[in-house]
């Protein structure tokens, strides 16, 4: 490979490229994946309970993984990581579209998981090839990409699923394998070999730095908040799919478009209106916000009796969007700026681990309400379970900030 100027140019596209890739291949599976399972399936209980299974195998993996990813990544560059993960990405998606079973596509969601681990490598590639005076934005470009990806991804599953199940997985498999040539012919590596650090395990341990972060008396408590606003809305991402279609008779046509909404929302609000909105509130009221809203509409999901309430209600939600990056900035600026990558990181790890948590809790109830009346409000009982998280995090959250201005006012 010629290691010109040009071809290092490259990079930055090529990253932006591969998240937005990742992301779209989970937009693609969100409206269908529930469905491909039920075709497997004899029961809508089975179906909750396997689709679940999947869920936590793709999240457990990418939780795992995560920190032992971007460990190789400072040991051997970050090329051929990115590169060996995206081609993964697109065996996992091959793999689920001619799975012959469960247990085979259970297979596929393991390799997914490890393979989809890769954005904390995307991060370091995009700190490697950037000035300090360019990286922020070119993280704000990568944020960018990932809503985009979110846009994108369910709108076009959706309308593939329609016509074929499997045909969303064919399609993102297919990029992969394009983008994947396209990083191996064109992307030089960024991280020198006088850079590199040796490789420990103890580098990789997702629980160490979670655990360090919690000790942290400015950020203990919002570590909690954090947890259970990602819980409730995890929870709510990996049931919606099946509630619609329990509740409403929805498919994947009609779930990818109201997930193309979802996108729309978080990317109107995180990407145009996240300035105003915090010159307007501060952080701390924006938060505070944002999760009350959050929690009344969790209710307002489980309670709907008609499709076009669920539009309606994510419009009306906006505030809820911006709460993760105030909740992200706020934690940050609580930290030294030497703990910046681990605690973002840390944040991170969350995320991945609620995809373990979410199905433990959502695969039962889905399954228990699976057998009822379409109208019974007990079909919304995943959201109900989210309400109650989320008025959790918000009266810890609430807690927290008054004892702080108690603290700065002596």
């Amino acid at each position: 490979m010629i290691r010109t100027a040009t071809s290092r140019n490259a990079g930055l596209p090529f990253i932006l490229v591969a998240v937005f890739i990742d992301i779209l291949g989970i937009g693609l599976a969100l409206p269908v994946l529930p469905m491909l399972v039920g075709e497997y399936t004899a029961t809508g209980e089975l179906q909750a309970y396997w689709y679940g299974g999947l869920v936590i195998a793709y999240g457990g993996m990418q939780f795992l993984c995560a920190p032992l990813l971007g460990a190789l990544s400072d040991r051997y560059g970050r090329r051929p990581v990115l590169l060996v993960s995206i081609f993964g990405l697109g065996l996992h998606y091959l793999l689920t579209a001619v799975a012959p079973s469960l247990a085979f596509m259970l297979l596929a969601r393991v390799i997914g998981g490890v393979a989809g681990a890769s954005y904390s490598v995307a991060n370091a590639y995009i700190s490697d090839i950037t000035t300090r005076e360019n990286r922020a934005r070119s993280f704000g470009l990568l944020g960018a990409v990932f809503g985009l990806g979110f846009i994108c991804g369910p709108v076009l599953g959706g309308v593939l699923g329609g016509i074929d199940l499997h045909l969303p997985f064919y399609a993102a498999a297919g990029l992969s394998l394009v983008n994947g040539l396209y990083g191996y012919l064109m992307v030089p590596e960024s991280l020198t070999k006088d850079r590199r650090a040796a490789f420990s395990l103890a580098k990789a341990n997702p629980v160490a730095a979670l655990r360090r972060l919690a000790r942290n008396r400015d950020v203990g408590s919002l570590v909690a908040v954090f947890t259970l606003m990602v819980l409730a809305q995890v929870l709510l991402q990996t049931s919606w799919v099946l509630f619609t279609h329990f509740r409403f008779g929805w498919g994947p046509r009609e779930n990818g478009f109201a997930l193309f909404t979802v996108g729309v929302m978080a990317a109107l609000v995180q990407g145009g209106l996240m300035g105003r909105l915090l010159r307007r509130f501060g952080e701390v009221r924006l938060a505070l916000l944002g999760l009350a809203t959050g929690a009344l509409a969790f209710l307002l999901y489980g309670l709907a009796q008609e499709g076009w309430m669920m539009f309606v209600i994510i419009v009306a939600n906006f505030l809820s969007f911006a709460v993760p990056p105030a909740l992200q900035a706020i934690v940050s600026k609580s930290v030294d700026a030497n703990e910046q990558g681990v605690t973002l990181g840390s944040l991170s790890s969350i995320n991945s681990f609620m995809f373990i948590v979410a199905p433990l809790i959502g695969a039962p109830l889905l399954g228990r309400v699976s057998q009822l009346p379409a109208s019974d409000w007990r079909v919304g009982a995943t959201f109900y379970v989210s309400a109650v998280l989320q008025t959790l995090a918000l009266a810890i959250a609430w807690r927290h900030f008054s004892r702080r201005r108690v603290v700065a006012a002596t």
